[in-house]
């Protein structure tokens, strides 16, 4: 289900070439900015240190002139700024480091900026596919996995569900155009699945004619 990834890929997104009759449909990275948003909750801290600002305003300019006050309040804001700016930083590299790859047979998720890690999730180890929609079509697409399948929600962040603690979902985060994905994604499996299930039934006969 997973695959360190420390030699050069043969493929963007991919440890080794796909085995024969597998073909790649569909590959992209998160929105970046979307990333930065939910997953290090952007517009919280930018909402806690404009609060903190207004805070600080407040308490000085009834013993200090404005002018006074003001440039008081500008370390507050300094030091907003220099957060967004390493949250958005955060964001930009997690979603340069990833790549999200569907294919026939499997979804393929190539995440971490330090240590890197290959997940490859077959469409037989996938219960459901939740999708949800953003703004301008951004979205996310998490794959609850059969029981007997766990992941490391450590490993796994931010490409997971939020709040899905217990048994972490894999997650494509930030995905432009999400609908479209989903629909790639929704007939890939269904293909495979029915070829999995058909393949079974043509061996079962064999099967029993051997006992």
């Amino acid at each position: 289900m997973s695959h360190d990834d420390f030699a050069a890929e043969p493929i963007n997104g991919l440890p080794e070439l796909p085995p024969r009759g597998e073909v790649i449909l569909w590959q992209g990275r998160p929105n970046w900015f979307r990333l930065t948003v939910e997953s290090l909750n952007l517009w919280w801290v930018v909402a806690y240190f404009a609060v903190l600002s207004v805070w600080r305003l407040i308490t000085l300019i009834d013993v200090v002139p404005v002018e006074r006050a003001i440039i008081m309040t500008l370390p507050f804001l300094i030091m907003a700024l220099i957060v967004v700016f390493l949250l958005m930083l955060v964001g930009f590299i997690q979603a340069r480091a990833t790549v999200y790859t569907i294919t026939n047979r499997r979804v393929a998720m190539r995440i971490g900026a330090a240590l890197t890690v290959t997940l490859n999730i077959p469409y037989t180890q996938v219960e459901n596919a939740s999708v949800s929609v953003g703004k301008a079509g951004c979205g996310n697409i998490a794959l609850d996995t059969k029981g007997d399948t766990k992941f490391s929600y450590l490993v796994l962040w931010p490409h997971i569900r939020s709040w899905k603690i217990s048994k972490p979902e894999p997650t494509l985060r930030a995905i432009n155009d999400v609908q479209s994905v989903a629909q790639i994604l929704a007939k890939a499996a269904k293909s495979r699945i029915v070829e999995v299930e058909n393949a079974q039934r043509s061996e079962a006969p064999e099967l029993g004619a051997l006992v």
